[in-house]
């Protein structure tokens, strides 16, 4: 696709943005994979469709209020890039082209304070908590609460676990044969803290020793993917400081966290932190990518009772990060457990950051499809890679009736080691 992008206007983002732009030759095989194609049926709610808009509004033929209702609707779940037979780097667009409308439209004074609230609680552990257990107490006033923030009490989990603390070094069992450091995450470790306990026993049984930096935050990757680059910028700076050198890996057990520290190089181009954003990005390692290159693998457990588990690809951790394999590889060693797939597994379950405030519609539309192809398989257990879709998942489970439970693929893992039923 021929461009005339102003690419010296946009920075160190104008080439990755033009690049993306002339890559695409308009054939229309992301059409398919998008899940809000298959939602809406537009041309302009479909990859190629927004490849169009983005274009224009940088080129100066269309402005940012036309394009925006579009662009708003993406999930950025990126299915569109293995999709892609020229190799459309989806993601060297959509992110920065937010960053650059962000300064330039007009938002309602209800987006503004959306928007405010979930830049101030969600990336800040602290925070979270508090307006989590807050939360809980307004559901019986649901109704009388503005409607972009009743589908995040929905989400929400019936208790929120009490704080954990975690140990700046958790040591190997027997012989040490690797050395990581851990981002614990900002949802995750208010949400699911047995995520984290269950990596930090898994990667010491398989004799690694884990580093948890005290001063580590938010991998900024919401900032991100909403165009707040200012605030990525800064979260990510935090983590370059946080973070050691002196380790094999950096382990995310998010998928979503994962992937923007695989994009701290394009957040931070053109800074003077570009070349070690772009070194700390290379060192980042999914949890189940991480152990499927071990050849530390040894006894993988097992249960007592079979057990039947459908594994749901997280979108961060299969289209962003290509890891796909692994988490089924690891799965399959288990003893008594049988893995199902999914139908349509290329689909987004509908959580994206702050996706089911912002488009509550297509959000519970796309979870309570996926909820149902779960309960096609006949599993007990739904397993995944990202805490978002892990909320998603039991909130429409719950809504269907359904006792399907959903893990984290790292706990059905510590769990088969225990020999306990996950």
């Amino acid at each position: 696709m021929k461009h005339t992008i102003p690419e010296e206007q946009f920075g160190p983002l104008g080439r990755p943005m033009a690049k993306a732009v002339e890559a695409c030759v308009h054939c229309g095989f992301c059409l398919a994979a998008c899940p809000t194609y298959r939602e809406l049926g537009q041309e302009m709610d479909s990859p190629r469709g927004r490849i169009v808009l983005m274009k224009q509004v940088l080129e100066g033929a269309l402005t940012v209020e036309q394009a925006q209702p579009h662009v708003d609707r993406c999930l950025g779940c990126l299915a569109c890039e293995p999709a892609c037979p020229s190799g459309v780097s989806y993601r060297d667009l959509i992110s920065p082209y937010r960053a650059i409308a962000r300064a330039k439209r007009r938002r309602t004074p209800g987006e503004r304070i959306r928007n405010f609230i979930t830049s101030q609680t969600l990336p800040y552990a602290g925070r979270l908590r508090l307006a989590a257990r807050v939360g809980r107490w307004f559901r019986f006033a649901r109704p009388l609460l503005p409607a972009a923030l009743q589908p995040m009490l929905d989400l929400l989990p019936d208790a929120v676990p009490t704080r954990r603390h975690w140990p700046e070094v958790h040591p190997a069992k027997g012989v040490r044969r690797a050395r990581v450091a851990l981002l614990t995450g900002c949802a995750q470790d208010v949400f699911d803290p047995g995520i984290t306990a269950a990596t930090l026993a898994v990667l010491a049984q398989r004799g690694v020793e884990t580093v948890i930096p005290r001063d580590q935050g938010c991998c900024g990757g919401l900032a991100w993917h909403t165009g707040d680059i200012d605030a990525a910028r800064r979260l990510a700076r935090g983590n370059l400081a946080a973070f050691p050198d002196d380790v094999d890996a950096i382990i995310t057990t998010a998928a979503g966290c994962g992937s923007a520290l695989h994009e701290y190089g394009l957040i931070l181009a053109g800074t003077d932190d570009a070349e070690r954003a772009t070194a700390l990005a290379a060192r980042v390692q999914d949890i189940c990518a991480f152990l499927g290159r071990l050849d530390l693998r040894g006894d993988a457990g097992g249960f007592e009772r079979p057990l039947r588990v459908a594994y749901h690809d997280a979108c961060h951790l299969a289209n962003a990060q290509g890891v796909r394999a692994a988490p089924r590889e690891l799965l399959r060693e288990v003893g008594n457990l049988e893995v199902f797939e999914l139908a349509d597994a290329h689909l987004c379950c509908g959580s994206a950051g702050t996706y089911n405030m912002d488009q509550p519609e297509i959000a519970a539309s796309l979870g309570r499809q996926k909820a149902a192809a779960v309960l096609a398989t006949g599993a007990e257990v739904v397993v995944s890679g990202n805490i978002g879709c892990l909320m998603q998942l039991r909130a429409h489970l719950r809504e269907a009736g359904s006792s399907v439970r959903a893990l984290h693929t790292v706990e059905v893992l510590a769990a088969a080691l225990a020999r306990t039923s996950p």
